[in-house]
């Protein structure tokens, strides 16, 4: 059965830092790949995928994390691809980290799938309506309090990927 896991999350902080939703997806995309899971990440737009490549680029050694901006050679060799809507999508995944603000038909392509839900009320509303969108195409809903950020020395053993 195709499953979809909603994070809900707090405040985001100011607008120069890393959203949280942002940084979660780091943490869940370190772990994930330390999990053997192969995923894509949805982002809205080339400049959040790029902002993404970077973080993941900046994480320390034990945090490394390989990926592929969608569009690079190496996008169908690296376990996680950063997508955003104007790039062909790849194949071979099984996991998507959805960033976008509305749903869309290729996550029915995915096993799991993993979306949040922010704090401030108008994407609020949107993550309402994507879940009613994931419903009506046959998900399992789950939501879920994010796991506790990683610290340096737990090398992302305490995210766990959505329960099958």
């Amino acid at each position: 059965m195709r499953k979809v896991t909603f994070y809900l999350l707090p405040a985001s902080p100011p607008a120069d830092a890393l959203a949280v939703q942002e940084a979660l997806v780091c943490d869940l995309a370190c772990s994930l790949w330390r999990q053997d899971q192969r995923l894509l990440i949805a982002c809205e737009n080339q400049v959040q995928a790029y902002r993404l490549d970077e973080a993941l680029w900046q994480r320390p050694l034990h945090r490394f994390v390989p990926h592929a901006l969608a569009g690079e050679n190496l996008r169908n060799k690296a376990p996680i691809e950063i997508h955003w809507p104007e790039q062909p999508l790849s194949s071979g995944r099984t996991l998507l980290i959805a960033l976008l603000p509305h749903w869309v038909e290729f996550s029915s392509r995915f096993t799991q799938v993993i979306d949040f839900v922010p704090n401030e009320q108008a994407l609020k509303q949107l993550a309402r309506q994507r879940y009613h969108a994931y419903r009506q195409a046959g998900f399992q809903l789950t939501t879920a309090e994010p796991p506790p950020s990683l610290t340096d020395d737990d090398h992302g053993k305490n995210i766990q990927p959505p329960s099958d």
